[in-house]
């Protein structure tokens, strides 16, 4: 599977590099979870039939991790074992009695539901904004125009890379697109202007400081912006289903702007002291990177058009919302992008990318519902919830934004881990008294990009970086520990009284 297959699954990237002995186990795994809890009896106060759909559930959520198939085949098989089974695992024999149920048809619309998701649609539009970056070669030229000028300086290039990143969020939903697929493939042929190399001693020159900026510059913007992590938009859509709370554009932006800023801010400055490159300044890389657009030529008209259509997108995402809905925008923009030819039909029709995504999100969508639908989410808050007393509801919020966060160790797909986690978490802290749930639903929200930045399968971009050659093993999971703390640490101290503060 290509690297870029989505933004938010690494282990495409792991599969490459996994002896092939090791691909019968991924396979098998998903469907020993699922064998090993459907055998066991359901936990006290917990309907049998809920059980059987968490069990397939963590069978999905195993195979999203391992993904010994793409994420949207897994979805689509997922729904539709629970469509096939759904007198045992869907509904209860007090809905399978009522008059004129017929659980078949029932099961199939709850199986499409979430192809009708206006939210699974703005992802996918996302997507086809990441494609015409390519197509029309605006996100190289943007890269290098930035390195031509911020370049000389060491120091300064890691902004240059922090800022090309901040500039490409917004329109890019897929991180390992942004990161992985424009940002990387530019910044790798600057180490070897200073004979920086992979895997070798001289890593450390220039090359090593670099990787590192790139990929927690990453995670930070994955968090600043709803439209920068595929995931995001699924927490939305799981915080309107599980909290009935709904979250727009410009609230997500401006409830993270101080730490976002903060830490893009931080990010060159503290791994230039904590990881100090051994070359400080130069002037081969902007000298490399006018050439390189020299190369390139004039910004073309198919680049300047779809510029003007990003803006207009952006525009009427932040101040049109009481007009027009926002994947009604995202679609509107595409159909002009078709007709403008910034892209084609055939290079629509033929991104896997995103066409994976919607049926993988789609399928997400409808299972995580599905959680709540059974009953499950509500039986596993109300158990956690009886060993929250005592707590206050900024202590529970802390614990629990804790929890959700370092749990990241554990999954490879920060789809994954929204999928399992978030409706869970969300409906623990509805039975706190007092606690503010816009506020708490956010934080969790929030993290969904931060969390990337702790191990080298977190998030997309980990995988490409890690496999540089500039980031050695120790040195990454240490980074990886170190700039995790700061992230969360900066969030707990300065994100929730920013929220607060604006009620």
């Amino acid at each position: 599977m290509s690297t870029l297959s989505h933004g938010t699954g690494p282990s495409a990237v792991l599969s490459d590099h996994l002896p092939h002995g090791s691909i019968p186990w991924r396979a098998l795994a998903p469907i020993a979870m699922t064998a090993v809890l459907a055998l066991i009896p359901a936990p006290e106060g917990l309907p049998q039939h809920a059980w059987y759909f968490f069990a397939i559930f963590a069978g999905v959520v195993v195979g999203l991790m391992l993904e010994p198939l793409p994420g949207g085949a897994i979805g689509i098989i997922g729904v539709s074992l629970v469509a096939a089974l759904a007198p045992w695992v869907l509904y209860s024999p007090a809905e399978l009695a009522k008059p004129g149920f017929k659980a078949p048809n029932a099961a199939l619309n709850w199986a499409l539901s979430g192809f009708a998701n206006s939210t699974v649609w703005l992802i996918f539009g996302a997507f086809m904004f990441a494609m015409g970056y390519e197509k029309t070669g605006l996100g190289r030229r943007l890269a290098l125009q930035l390195v031509k000028l911020m370049g000389r300086r060491t120091l300064m290039l890691g902004y240059a890379v922090v800022l090309t990143d901040t500039l490409l969020a917004p329109f890019t939903p897929s991180n390992t697109a942004r990161s992985g697929g424009t940002i990387y493939p530019v910044i790798r042929n600057l180490p070897a202007l200073y004979d920086s190399k992979p895997n070798d001693p001289s890593a450390r020159r220039i090359g090593s400081y670099l990787m590192w900026v790139a990929i927690a510059g990453t995670c930070v913007t994955s968090s600043m912006f709803v439209t920068a992590l595929a995931p995001n938009l699924l927490a939305v859509e799981l915080i309107k289903k599980t909290a009935k709370l709904d979250i727009g554009w410009t609230q997500w932006f401006v409830a993270f702007l101080p730490v976002g800023v903060l830490l893009l801010i931080l990010i060159p400055i503290l791994t230039y002291w904590l990881y100090p490159p051994e070359v400080k300044e130069g002037k081969e890389v902007p000298q490399w990177a006018a050439k390189e657009l020299g190369t390139m030529g004039g910004m073309s008209g198919r680049e300047m058009l779809l510029a003007a259509l990003v803006v207009l997108a952006l525009a009427l995402w932040i101040f049109g919302g009481d007009v027009i809905n926002a994947t009604t925008v995202a679609l509107v923009v595409i159909s002009l992008m078709l007709l403008t030819a910034v892209f084609s039909w055939e290079d629509m029709i033929t991104n896997k990318a995103a066409w994976n995504t919607l049926a993988w999100f789609a399928t997400l969508v409808a299972l995580a519902d599905g959680l709540s639908k059974v009953g499950f989410v509500k039986w596993f808050a109300d158990s956690v919830a009886a060993h929250m007393g005592g707590f206050t509801p900024g202590m529970a919020m802390v614990a629990l934004i804790l929890v959700f966060y370092f749990t990241h160790y554990l999954f490879a797909s920060v789809t994954a881990h929204t999928t399992a986690m978030l409706p869970v978490m969300l409906a623990v802290g509805s039975t706190i008294p007092g606690m503010n749930m816009l506020q708490f639903a956010l934080s969790l929200a929030f993290t969904l990009g931060l969390m990337g930045i702790l191990t080298p399968y977190a998030t997309g971009p980990s995988p490409v970086y890690y496999g540089s050659g500039y980031l050695p093993t120790a040195d990454y999971w240490k980074l990886g520990g170190v700039f995790g703390v700061l992230f969360i640490a900066v969030f707990l101290l300065l994100g929730l009284p920013w929220m607060a503060m604006m009620g």
